[in-house]
């Protein structure tokens, strides 16, 4: 057999990477664990319904990970950060989230916010 590395995007194969991923992963968690997925995405909207904001984020397993998390520059420091993220912890508390994940950059650290 010969295999070759390829930096092709494909949908499908992308597909089959997280699928296989997920069937792995799915054969080592514990069966009340199993099925648990679900896209939470908070918004921050002005009283005309536009987005200022918001974070988006999605329950696997016993995690709650946040993907994206952005405050329009207008309204930061304002509060809003603040209340998206605890009304996020509620809902992970809720859903019996045991971890919550965030990755970040170092100059999206809060003394630049």
């Amino acid at each position: 057999m010969s295999l070759c590395i390829t930096k092709e995007l494909n949908i499908q194969d992308k597909q089959y990477i997280n699928d296989e991923l997920y069937r792995f992963n799915l054969k080592h968690f514990p069966q009340d664990l199993r099925g648990r997925y679900e896209e939470i995405c908070l918004f921050l909207k002005d009283d005309k319904g536009h987005v200022r904001g918001g974070i988006l984020s999605e329950i696997c397993w016993n995690w709650l990970e946040i993907h994206t998390f952005i405050i329009d520059s207008g309204v930061r420091k304002s509060g809003y950060g603040t209340k998206l993220l605890l009304e996020l912890e509620n809902i992970a508390i809720e859903k019996d989230c045991d971890f919550i994940k965030v990755d970040t950059l170092s100059f999206s650290s809060p003394r630049v916010l």
